[in-house]
């Protein structure tokens, strides 16, 4: 398979991996519907990233606008005293709060940060259902409901609340920030804009209306396929194997996703993925369209090297006001972003949260 042929079958499939190469993961993460209805959460330490001792741990739940009741790992400093600056945080697109979202809050915990890591809607321990759903709406809504959470938390300061996005939720994080100004600070690490990767393609190789149209029936007779099935066809995570003339940055995805180093049980990417229909609702509801009005803080973080450094970069030029920030980290690549301690810039994260939650 070439590579112009896997960035023009990314449009289907969002996240892109699965469906690109043809198959899918056997695994299947699917819980029942009494299991979503009383979330039975893991107690257990079973997270991608050792548990540190600078911290205390819990689970806890919150209900969005939707009536849908999303889970989160909170992480405390056990020094802490007074009330606290807090950051809610989300992603990858695809992750699972027991990965890299779990590793950022853990680790800004450590720094002096109320945090929690959530599960979005239809995901992971979270609620709703169909399950592994996708809705520029209601996902943007998540983050808004964290701040809900935190900002009636006893601990927390309600006027110092941030959030961190990785991948597909930086581009959602700048979005909330534009709709909620409780949101005072916001980071988007390695960000994906996924209204306009689901609406153009890979390096927008497939703008144009005739590719959108022809999209948008494949995803329709989809649809009408499920609805006469009675659950929806899964995308495909990212493949028990790749070809050899993958692109590289699906090899990093894989040695992501697919190793010990990041898989989970309940991540959609490491296993079978969103529903094949995903991209309906962010083909025609582009995201950020008010980022110009974000008044509050925001620093856009991406790797040189990664593949999706454009969407960073081209969100970035969006933004106004003298406290806005782009970071690129030299040598980086997109996936570098999710766990790699020695790239991961958690002093100038601290320095801008501090800066700004006050």
């Amino acid at each position: 398979m070439k590579t112009t042929n896997l960035k023009t079958a990314a449009i289907t499939a969002l996240f892109g991996i699965g469906l690109l190469v043809g198959c899918t993961n056997s695994k299947t993460n699917q819980k029942t519907s009494d299991n979503m209805k009383t979330l039975n959460l893991t107690q257990e330490w079973d997270k991608t990233f050792p548990q540190s001792d600078k911290v205390n741990h819990s689970k806890v739940t919150f209900i969005n606008r939707y009536g849908i009741t999303l889970a989160a790992d909170m992480y405390v400093p056990k020094d802490a005293s007074g009330k606290l600056p807090a950051i809610a945080v989300c992603g990858p697109f695809g992750a699972v709060k027991e990965q890299a979202a779990g590793l950022y809050a853990q680790t800004m915990a450590e720094r002096g940060f109320l945090t929690v890591a959530f599960d979005p809607s239809y995901t992971g321990e979270s609620g709703g259902e169909p399950r592994y759903v996708v809705s520029p709406d209601i996902n943007t809504e998540d983050f808004s409901t964290a701040v809900d959470f935190l900002a009636t938390n006893d601990k927390v300061d309600p006027e110092q609340i941030g959030i961190i996005g990785i991948c597909g939720w930086g581009g959602l994080a700048i979005n909330a920030a534009a709709a909620d100004p409780r949101i005072k600070a916001t980071v988007a690490s390695t960000m994906y804009d996924m209204s306009r990767v689901s609406a153009n393609g890979y390096f927008d190789a497939n703008d144009s209306a005739e590719a959108r149209n022809a999209l948008r029936k494949t995803l329709a007779a989809q649809r009408t396929e499920d609805f006469r099935n009675g659950f929806p066809k899964p995308g495909g995570g990212v493949p028990d194997e790749l070809p050899a003339d993958a692109p590289q940055f699906f090899k990093d995805y894989h040695a992501y996703y697919k190793t010990p180093r990041g898989y989970h049980e309940r991540s959609l990417n490491s296993n079978q993925g969103r529903n094949a229909t995903e991209a309906i609702p962010f083909i025609n509801f582009p995201l950020m369209s008010r980022a110009d009005e974000i008044e509050n803080a925001i620093l856009v973080i991406h790797g040189e090297k990664a593949h999706s450094r454009y969407f960073g970069e081209d969100a970035f030029k969006k933004l106004k006001g003298d406290n806005k920030e782009l970071m690129i980290i030299p040598g980086a690549s997109h996936t570098d972003l999710y766990d790699n301690l020695t790239v991961i810039p958690f002093d100038k994260m601290e320095t801008f949260f501090k800066l700004n939650l006050q």
